[in-house]
């Protein structure tokens, strides 16, 4: 009864997603689910279809240079995403013959590839009975069969074991049914304002049938404002819009003149008024972390 209605509910209310049409490719699938990581949909959108524009093929992203990854990346964050996809493009070519492997295994295998999204790529992109488990889907199973508001802090090994327990035993079934669950979690069992009324289970619910007790803990959101990623992004952001290298007291120091290719970006860099000790910081941070690359004449994207 679970799985059929839960089916039956997804065949009406699924987003109409381009990594979903019967005309995704695997490189597609693959390329949503590294953008989707901890990024609305909303956001996702626009770039995925930027990206499957520029590089249909993951062939097409791994002859770039690593810093136009970075630099179409735009603004959804967490830009090593960027340069880990690129180095997973890499690694198709090179082990794979340009083609995404279809096997949980050889996913994991990949660069920037953890369980999760071997998981989702073997099971959307090929149709593979596997366990997939992403914060939606946990909060589903947390409440639906656990009665409990939220699911753990971090994912648990019970968790995983339930989540398998209830997946479908037939391939296609399973794929849908992992699908139609986090559908369910993204638009209808939401965390902090859930649609109840809406819920094609809402009578299976163990967190109804409880009271719908409050959570146990209350859950962080992670701060932006005055953090040194809000400065590392602001860094970026001049970076990708740069058409040469930025030198070093450009970022440092407000220009007198912004004849420069990012000159807008400069100015949002600069309204941020960061402490010179933090852009120093930030700056070193993308050095490290190969999101940035220092040339004798300023710094840029990697080559």
């Amino acid at each position: 009864m679970l799985h059929s209605r839960l089916s039956d509910w997804f065949d009406d209310a699924a987003r109409d997603l381009p990594w979903r049409l019967p005309s995704r490719t695997p490189w597609g699938v693959l390329v949503s689910e590294f953008m989707l990581q901890q990024t609305p949909v909303s956001r996702v959108l626009p770039v995925w279809e930027d990206w499957m524009s520029r590089w249909p093929t993951p062939a097409d992203l791994a002859a770039e240079p690593a810093g136009e990854a970075l630099r179409h990346w735009g603004r959804l964050g967490y830009p090593r995403r960027a340069l880990r996809l690129h180095a997973a493009a890499t690694a198709v070519v090179v082990r794979h013959g340009g083609q995404v492997p279809g096997s949980y295994d050889e996913l994991l295998s990949l660069p920037g590839v953890g369980t999760y999204t071997a998981a989702a790529v073997a099971a959307f992109a090929f149709g593979r009975r596997e366990t997939v488990v992403d914060t939606n889907i946990r909060r589903v199973h947390a409440r639906l069969v656990d009665g409990a508001a939220l699911p753990a802090p971090s994912l648990t090994a019970a968790e995983m074991k339930r989540a398998a327990t209830l997946l479908p035993d037939d391939a296609g079934s399973s794929v849908r049914w992992n699908a139609a669950v986090m559908e369910l979690g993204a638009l209808v069992c939401t965390a902090r304002t859930p649609s109840c009324e809406q819920c094609p289970v809402l009578d299976l619910c163990a967190w109804v049938a409880a009271g719908r007790p409050a959570p146990t803990y209350v859950p962080r959101g992670q701060s932006w404002a005055g953090t040194d990623r809000q400065v590392r992004g602001a860094i970026m952001h001049v970076l990708r819009h740069a058409d040469a290298p930025v030198p070093r007291p450009l970022i440092h120091d407000r220009p007198v003149d912004l004849a420069f290719g990012a000159s807008t970006a400069l100015e949002k860099l600069h309204a941020l008024n960061a402490p010179p000790e933090q852009l120093e910081r930030a700056l070193e941070g993308l050095l490290t972390d190969g999101l940035a690359q220092e040339t004798p004449n300023g710094v840029q994207l990697p080559a």
